[in-house]
């Protein structure tokens, strides 16, 4: 057996690391998508030779490692963080254009994939339908980090974070039927078509059962402990446990993690969690997720600068060609017969459904011998790349040309009257620091004084009135107040603690309180 270098393999992981948090750092410091920015960077230092970066391009591009990292290592938990914060409420709101995207919507792009994969790019009938199950799957990463800079509707947001959950475990089934078994059913005619479609349903009912078992079996532990670093470790033990066990089973590792995870957020959290633990949990998955998504993205870049695109420009361009069609009969024709879903939003979810990691992880996974794994792998890193850039930096414009960012009645309104309240304040203080350093005549400052303590009167009069006729914008500045009251309280009983003046029972317990109260609110917020 060949030695492995542990420690050098723990330098790399760090380096890789350090880079994915430095561009998300940047990308977040000036308000880009930060996966989009990932993406790039990853793929200019593949393609430069660096020499201290060499090593570890090497290693992340290895078919092998990019396939565990992503499938195995952060799929899940990037699942498992999605899920559980994706209240029941919501999702069974949304039931109808969720499902309907995420198994009506999915099939039918498999089916238009597959054999538009025949007849343009002479694909195989097993590489045809391979290619349609690694492109059938949506990544809304991309999309919903824009979606949460710019205050998009909550309710779409959903669907197309409900769709993706459920639509990544339905094509890694028809991934794994196509890429192992559809030549074999395709022999067996009528007799194949059954056996396809019975494991078709055992691997999607088995991973459900799975995921709903684990589910409710760690709900109820949580009852009996109110400790929230072991319930954290709770969590991290279901989502991967979940998933490996479901694979085990040669079920869906996917969508037991995706109910699994929900039925803990949900379920569990309501009967056997404290404010504390919630609000505990959270943060620790929103850390996770962050590091998660930041390294896969990387990982992306350097993957896509491997495939040698030379005499394939036709062959990209029929392919990024019969993914964007497909896309648009499957969103338009699946949601055809769903009420109360906007024109505007049906634009977005055709383009903002981003193909990411999973879809390299999947066409990685396939066997060397796999015929037609060459061109297979073009196409589908040149698509994602194609997603993920060239789709991904036109939502954000795409947007606001729908209309979709617009804000609620009186939030405009109230907008620009806080912009001008702290111009005027503002200005304020410069005139008074400026009368301070320099010698100005009282006259000339009570004149200037005057006349911003005026505008500011206005505005606060405009603010009045505003208040009056949408009492709900009244009840978010009560809530912005109360949150950054109950900050200082946190940081006063930190301070306490530092100059051991109370003991760390007490701050714990007072810290305790502080936290169910920022979770209230947070409740009575959404």
């Amino acid at each position: 057996m060949e030695d492995i270098d542990l420690h050098h393999i723990v330098e790399l992981g760090l380096i890789l690391i350090m880079l994915a948090a430095g561009v998300t750092a940047i990308a977040k410091k000036f308000k880009k998508p930060y996966p989009i920015a990932l993406v790039i960077v990853g793929a200019v230092i593949g393609l430069l030779h660096i020499s201290i970066l060499e090593p570890l391009k090497d290693f992340i591009t290895e078919g092998e490692i990019f396939n565990f990292v992503i499938i195995t290592l952060f799929l899940p938990a990037l699942l498992g963080e999605a899920a559980l914060k994706l209240p029941f409420s919501h999702l069974n709101a949304n039931k109808k254009p969720i499902l309907t995207l995420a198994f009506g919507g999915t099939f039918l792009s498999f089916i238009v994939i597959g054999f538009l994969s025949i007849w343009l790019l002479n694909f195989s009938i097993p590489a045809a339908f391979v290619f349609a199950a690694i492109m059938s799957a949506t990544d809304p990463v991309s999309v919903l980090s824009i979606f949460k800079g710019l205050g998009v509707n909550k309710r779409l947001a959903t669907i197309i974070e409900g769709e993706s959950l459920f639509n990544d475990g339905l094509a890694v089934v028809l991934f794994n039927i196509s890429a192992f078994s559809l030549v074999a059913y395709a022999d067996l005619a009528f007799q194949g078509a059954g056996l396809g479609l019975w494991d078709f349903i055992r691997v999607i009912f088995l991973g459900l059962i799975t995921g709903a078992a684990l589910g409710y079996g760690f709900s109820h532990l949580t009852k009996y402990f109110d400790d929230y670093p072991l319930e954290i470790i709770f969590s991290i033990i279901l989502f991967y446990g979940s998933f490996l066990l479901a694979e085990g089973l040669h079920a869906s590792g996917v969508i037991a993690v995706v109910v699994a995870a929900l039925i803990f957020g949900n379920y569990g959290a309501r009967i056997g969690m404290s404010p504390t633990t919630k609000l505990n949990i959270s943060n620790f998955w929103d850390v996770a997720a962050l590091l998660a998504n930041s390294v896969v993205f990387l990982m992306v870049g350097l993957e896509i600068t491997k495939i040698d695109v030379t005499d394939k420009w036709g062959l990209i361009f029929f392919a990024i060609l019969i993914v964007l069609i497909a896309r648009s009969i499957a969103v338009y024709t699946s949601l055809f017969f769903i009420k109360n879903i906007p024109t505007t939003w049906k634009h977005v979810f055709n383009w903002g459904g981003l193909k990411g990691s999973l879809s390299i992880a999947l066409v990685l996974s396939l066997p060397h011998d796999f015929q037609g794994r060459e061109d297979i792998l073009i196409v589908a890193f040149s698509v994602v790349l194609f997603s993920l850039v060239c789709q991904g930096l036109s939502i954000k414009p795409l947007l606001a040309w729908l209309g979709v960012t617009q804000k609620e009645e009186g939030h405009l309104e109230y907008e620009s009257i806080i912009a001008r309240a702290h111009r005027y304040n503002s200005a304020i203080e410069e005139v008074n620091k400026v009368k301070k350093n320099l010698f100005i005549s009282g006259h000339v400052y009570g004149e200037v004084i005057h006349e911003y303590e005026l505008e500011l009167q206005k505005v606060h009069n405009e603010m009045e009135v505003l208040l009056a006729k949408h009492p709900e914008l009244k009840q978010e500045q009560q809530v912005i107040l109360q949150k950054h009251s109950l900050y200082a309280q946190h940081e006063a009983i930190d301070l306490l603690l530092r100059d051991d003046i109370i003991s760390g029972k007490v701050a714990e317990e007072e810290h305790e309180r502080i936290t169910d109260q920022l979770v209230e609110l947070e409740k009575n917020d959404e």
